[in-house]
């Protein structure tokens, strides 16, 4: 959101500045999504977010609509959020995306989950059946034997 209309939001009155941001919202939307539609009545938390998700979201120029959406549609893929999922399919096909490039977006997302998985559980296979006793050492301090990061977990008994 540019300064000067932030400015304009913040000194309105409070209604009016929820009223303003509420249609907005389903100008570029087509609806009002579910948690903005439950924050509303809580305008000291829902101006403020709504001006940094629009900065975030909408009013950069560094990426198209289009693409914007297609990130939002794999991450909450990944992050399994049926809702925000889709009310972004939902506003991707509103915005002319094809079904083709929405499953893209789902397939790069189940890759790089699938990835996470597959990095975390073997690096802990790894870290437990470590031959190196020094490497072991580690682990049971909470020294991650890869990264060398002090874990904050509890030690084993």
């Amino acid at each position: 959101m540019e300064i000067e209309k932030i400015r304009k939001t913040i000194d309105k009155d409070t209604d009016e500045a929820v009223e303003d941001i509420l249609t907005e919202v389903e100008e570029r939307y087509g609806e009002i999504p579910y948690i903005v539609n439950f924050m509303k009545d809580m305008p000291e938390l829902f101006i403020p977010r709504m001006i940094y998700e629009n900065s975030v979201m909408r009013e950069f120029r560094r990426m198209d609509p289009k693409t914007v959406e297609l990130i939002c549609i794999a991450v909450s893929s990944a992050l399994r959020c049926e809702y925000c999922l889709k009310t972004h399919v939902r506003v991707a096909k509103r915005l002319g995306v094809s079904k083709e490039e929405i499953f893209d977006s789902i397939l790069i997302a189940s890759t790089i989950s699938n990835a996470a998985v597959l990095a975390e559980g073997t690096r802990s296979l790894d870290s437990e059946f470590s031959e190196d006793e020094s490497e072991k050492q580690n682990s049971r301090d909470g020294t991650c034997t890869i990264c060398n990061i002090a874990s904050e977990l509890p030690e084993e008994e």
